[in-house]
């Protein structure tokens, strides 16, 4: 879909053998950076520095259980992560997954949700940062001082931009001694914790109990699911190991795994330093309690003297903690910058944002403009809130959790939904893709309202409260993190709306439904690409023609938006009315790239706008299959080839057709090919999209033709089985697939006279016609139709010279056939009073319900239908 002008620079994508799928570095990480990465965007130290004393003041002694309890939500959610990675690697992630699911809006808000969680989290990040960086360097009042904290913070934000910027790989290698440093730090803090408290017994120690991993311990149960919200957080971060996808060695099982392996780490790592902390510290509401809640915001810096000594080795190591919470807080802020940077050039690659964003380094392999704007947007964000109000940045950043369980919610949702045809399939299948991903979107559907609508519309709760009409006072921290999701819709239906109204143009102008024939059994499918992109010019169409034919036609305009569906829609109507000619599939074709030709030198396409959803040029594949003897013709301007199953071989094959070029581009003529057909085989015409999703197109086309070897089964279960086949995930492109199973008419149906062009001969062929309509038990018709036959008959002697072939064929309607060999047309006229002949066409034509005229290599053939009385019309 086509949604900002302006394409992007071709230049821009790297070339290499280097580049990805959308141009990032790939294979670039392994499982190990992959892990580092995602454990690094949790912040460890610095989340639990700030979140800890929360969760004691509410939970008391069983802070370590809620804790840890707080990490089943987020497991689960990584599972989610992990099962629609393996079946497209994205690194749009949550925006190209709810997309797949449940379409382009719920996908874009999404995307909306992690660009929302993050820009506030850079915010708050780059603030601490600034502040322990003063603090480390002993200037506590510039600690203290807004204008001071802000510069500083903007200046980290510039720092770790231009390191994420740089490459991945830079960016890799940073936190890789970051973090190994951190966990290092953290793991010595809370060795040295539990060995004073077993050896040295701190005035303040307590030992460790089973009761503080009793979650029934907690006062009530509005306390423990308190407790939960509060700890749930600390866990966020770790999907930016499957935002990088694209970027790792193994694109579809790395980051799956790095998800899964990072809170599994961080489950240990939490648990063990919440256990510590609390049994050196207690959680006296004094001191160094872990429920003053002067420390409250920081209880790792307070801890660090008492713990490691206030001289020597320990000062250091104090002062080490310390670092490690700024390098914390600094090391979450640069990967943070990463998923939000890559959602937005996933977006952008799906043309759901503006196409700039999409732009990519030529050296680095690095999303430039993507990232560049996401680190502004995050500068703005802090120095706006920080001027206009510390108090609404303070309930922002608190607000962060609404649009994390958001998108996190979304994603288990959109795995089940994704994957809801696949849960029977075995019992994995219905554990990890279906109970457990459910299961975590659920929760996460629970804390979202709970916070919501309970904790954070408190209007205690936070710093600012609102007065909402028809509501009354409610928290800041809901308004605040409610009102950045609904800016999110605005901007979603303001952003989409060229895209809603291509899809409504391209649903409307497509078959709503095939009409039965009785030449073949039909079924269709069209699946609209997973992305903003996904509105294209892919079409099929089924028209039906003389003498039980029908014309089955397939297309793919080059291009998406409006004007590729438009586009569409013109072509459409096109060969509708080139086919209801009774034109040669060639000849159909011939005149259909004139109507491209002329179009395109009307609307100026050498000095028109170049844009995404320009419609860059068109292929089709035109068939027609005769019932009555068998035959399919077939022509082709550029398309794909179609595939035929006969019953008695049950293998798929791809004819060779004539290429012939893709319409309005000219060049070679158009050909017809004919294949004989016998009764029950299978025909799958196709667009690329299709056969283009497998990565090959030659592998796209062996998937298609083993699925279609199954020829005997029903159309219906074929089409799903094709799609469910060739498109299991999400893709950019969109796809058509017509199946036609073939009939032929029996003989009985069928009656042929072959007569000379001899006058005496028309009142025997009269008679053979009324004979056989007495046979047929249509002796209600019999009038109408010798009448017809007598005056087709006649003129057929008169303008032609040869043999006269006269057919009746009983289907839906009655048909009348007169073939000759000339080849001049009969014109309806009215004739005028003192004419002596041109009154018989039009007899017919008051008769008839249709005729019409079509060319045969030996002549023409004229025909006319009639309706079957009632009773008659499905009878054989």
């Amino acid at each position: 879909m086509k949604l900002f002008g302006g394409a992007t620079d071709a230049a821009r994508l790297a070339p290499d053998a280097g580049a990805g799928r959308k141009g990032l570095k790939s294979g670039t990480l392994g499982l190990f950076s992959s892990v580092v990465i995602g454990l690094a965007s949790t912040a460890p130290a610095y989340s639990l520095a700030a979140a800890l004393g929360l969760i004691v003041a509410g939970v008391g002694l069983q802070a370590p259980i809620i804790t840890m309890l707080a990490f089943v939500p987020m497991l689960l959610i990584a599972y989610a992560y992990r099962e629609l990675n393996a079946g497209n690697a994205d690194c749009g992630t949550t925006f190209t997954w709810a997309t797949r699911a449940f379409g382009p809006r719920i996908g874009w808000m999404g995307g909306w949700g992690i660009i929302v969680a993050d820009i506030i989290v850079m915010a708050n990040l780059a603030e601490i940062a600034g502040i322990y960086g003063f603090r480390l360097l002993g200037y506590d009042a510039l600690a203290g001082n807004r204008l001071w904290t802000t510069v500083a913070g903007v200046g980290w934000i510039i720092v770790m931009t231009a390191i994420c910027y740089v490459g991945i790989e830079l960016s890799a290698t940073v936190q890789r001694w970051l973090l190994c440093i951190e966990v290092a730090v953290l793991l010595l803090f809370a060795v040295t914790a539990l060995v004073r408290v077993y050896t040295g017994n701190p005035p303040t120690a307590m030992r460790v109990s089973a009761s503080w991993f009793d979650p029934f311990q907690v006062a009530s149960p509005r306390a423990l699911t308190e407790g939960i919200l509060a700890a749930v957080f600390i866990y966020w971060g770790w999907d930016t190991a499957v935002t990088v996808n694209e970027e790792t060695a193994d694109s579809t099982h790395i980051p799956g795994r790095a998800a899964v392996v990072s809170t599994l780490l961080l489950l240990g790592l939490y648990g063990l330093v919440a256990t510590s902390a609390q049994a050196f510290a207690g959680i006296g509401r004094t001191g160094m309690g872990l429920g003053n809640a002067a420390h409250s915001g920081d209880v790792l810096s307070g801890l660090g003297n008492a713990v490691f000594g206030s001289h020597g080795t320990g000062l250091f190591l104090s002062r080490l903690l310390v670092l490690m919470v700024l390098t914390s807080a600094v090391s979450s802020a640069q990967t943070t910058i990463l998923p939000m940077a890559r959602t937005v050039f996933s977006m952008a690659a799906h043309k759901a944002v503006p196409s700039r964003f999409a732009r990519v380094h030529r050296r680095f392999l690095t999303p430039t403009w993507s990232t560049v704007g996401m680190g502004l947007a995050s500068i703005g964000f802090l120095v706006l809130l920080t001027a206009f109000s510390r108090d609404v940045l303070a309930d922002s950043i608190q607000s962060v959790g609404l649009a994390i369980a958001f998108y996190y919610g979304l994603t288990g949702f959109a795995c089940v939904w994704y994957y809801r045809g696949v849960l029977t399939r075995s019992v994995r299948d219905l554990l990890f893709k279906g109970l457990l991903p459910g299961l975590g979107g659920l929760m996460m559907l629970f804390l979202f309202c709970y916070a919501a609508f309970d904790v954070y519309a408190n209007p205690k709760y936070g710093v600012t409260s609102v007065h909402v009409p028809l509501v009354g006072q409610v928290g800041g921290v809901t308004v605040v993190g409610l009102g950045a999701l609904l800016l999110g819709v605005v901007l979603m239906l303001v952003i989409t709306r060229e895209h809603t109204s291509a899809l409504r143009l391209q649903r409307n102008l497509l078959p709503q439904r095939l009409p039965p024939q009785t030449a073949v059994e039909l079924a269709s499918r069209y699946v609209p690409a997973d992305s903003g992109s996904g509105v294209g010019g892919d079409w099929f169409d089924v028209i039906p023609l003389s003498g039980t034919r029908v014309g089955l036609v397939v297309g793919d305009v080059l291009g998406h938006g409006l004007r590729a569906a438009a586009t569409m829609g013109r072509l459409r109507t096109g060969v509708r009315v080139l086919a209801r000619l009774d034109l040669a599939p060639d000849e159909v074709l011939s005149r259909l790239d004139d109507l491209v030709a002329l179009k395109d030198s009307e609307d100026g396409v050498a000095d028109a706008r170049q844009g995404d959803d320009e419609a860059r040029g068109v292929t089709c594949l035109y068939a027609v299959y005769d019932p009555v003897s068998g035959r399919c013709s077939m022509a082709r301007a550029g398309h794909t080839l179609p595939a035929v199953v006969t019953p008695h071989s049950g293998v798929a094959s791809y004819p060779e057709l004539p290429p012939g070029p893709p319409l309005g581009v000219g060049g070679l003529p158009y050909q017809s090919t004919e294949l004989q057909l016998p009764p029950g085989s299978l025909i799958a015409l196709f667009t690329d999209g299709l056969v283009q999703a497998a990565g090959r197109t030659d592998t796209g086309l062996a998937q298609l033709a083993e699925t279609l070897a199954q020829h005997r089964r029903p159309l219906e279960e074929l089409c799903d089985r094709a799609v469910a086949t060739l498109l299991p995930g999400p893709v950019d492109d969109d796809a058509a697939l017509l199946l036609a199973r073939t009939r032929v008419l029996g003989e009985h149906q069928v009656a042929v006279w072959e007569l000379p062009a001899d006058p005496e001969k028309v009142g025997r062929v009269r008679s053979a016609v009324a004979a056989q309509l007495a046979q047929w038990g249509l002796e209600e018709l019999a009038f109408t139709t010798e009448l017809i036959v007598s005056e087709l008959t006649t003129n057929a002697i008169r303008y032609a010279d040869g043999p006269i072939h006269v057919r009746l064929i009983r289907d839906r309607t009655l048909i009348c056939e007169v073939s000759d060999t000339g080849h001049t047309s009969p014109h309806l006229r009215r004739a005028a009073t003192d004419d002596e002949g041109g009154r018989g066409l039009f007899i017919i034509a008051q008769m008839a319900q249709h005729w019409g005229t079509r060319y045969t290599p030996t002549g023409k053939t004229i025909w006319a239908e009639q309706g079957l009385p009632v009773g008659e019309a499905d009878g054989t």
